[in-house]
């Protein structure tokens, strides 16, 4: 005697991609897969064991985004692996924090990918010529903070947002910033990339009506103690729709921007 479980899903029926159950049934109702080779295939769907890692398939049918792989940690081969099964199932995928020995193993197994070398970001879009939201803007205090900038535009980015950046426009030049009014003020959602003493999140909260991601980054002197400094002063803002996330959290920012935006 059989029983059964139905799960009763908190998401729309066209917010769920079941393209991949759709695929294994039909081949099974064709006579193309045999009944155990799809119960294999339908085994992955939860996720897929890897020994050292579990690849969560459905990551994207419950966030909106694929599962993102952080690299450090992890070795180069390892990496590669993780990403072949992410790319066999979806058409985004990203690996933050990784450098180029990373990549040159992930572009063996999946030769589209692309890297990303100021980001530190691998990347493969196969969703490239979907429309893009715009409506981000990514803005950092100096020179120095770009790498983290660029780990936010690039996130949002491949989650499919036009991303208007405008970089080195700190404020001990805060002239520099305000000759981007205009766009700052057509923004939807702003990053704010700082190290140092972190003002510039409450400069540009009090300038726009968009929500503002401020993320403090490890530059600075010694004072700055790898960002906590920044962090803190981010915390304490006295502008209104400020958020912070971690240190360096450009990918938070980014993929928070794009979730705002959306």
């Amino acid at each position: 005697m059989f029983s059964y479980v139905i799960i009763r899903s908190p998401y729309r029926e066209e917010e769920i991609d079941s393209e991949r159950l759709r695929q294994i049934l039909s081949k099974v109702k064709s006579g193309e897969v045999v009944v155990d080779d799809a119960v294999a295939q339908l085994i992955d769907l939860p996720y897929e064991e890897m020994g050292f890692a579990k690849i969560d398939h459905h990551r994207e049918l419950r966030c909106g985004f694929p599962e993102v792989v952080f690299g450090p940690g992890k070795t180069a081969e390892q990496v590669a692996a993780i990403v072949q099964k992410l790319a066999s199932t979806s058409d985004r995928v990203l690996v933050t924090k990784v450098e180029q020995d990373c990549f040159d193993a992930v572009r063996q197994l999946v030769p589209e990918a692309s890297y990303h070398p100021v980001a530190r970001v691998i990347a493969i879009d196969r969703a490239k010529e979907a429309p893009s939201r715009p409506g981000v803007m990514v803005v950092c205090g100096g020179t120095a903070d770009i790498p983290i900038a660029e780990e936010a535009a690039v996130t949002a980015e491949v989650m499919g947002n036009v991303v208007e950046r405008s970089y080195d426009v700190g404020v001990a030049g805060v002239h520099r910033l305000l000759s981007h009014l205009p766009k700052l003020r057509q923004a939807k959602v702003v990053v704010v990339v700082a190290g140092m003493e972190g003002a510039l999140p409450s400069v540009v909260g009090g300038l726009v009506a968009a929500p503002v991601i401020a993320v403090p980054t490890s530059v600075g002197y010694g004072a700055s103690f790898g960002g906590l400094t920044a962090l803190l002063a981010m915390l304490n803002s006295c502008a209104a729709g400020v958020s912070v996330v971690n240190i360096d959290n450009g990918f938070g920012a980014g993929y928070l921007a794009a979730l705002i935006n959306r």
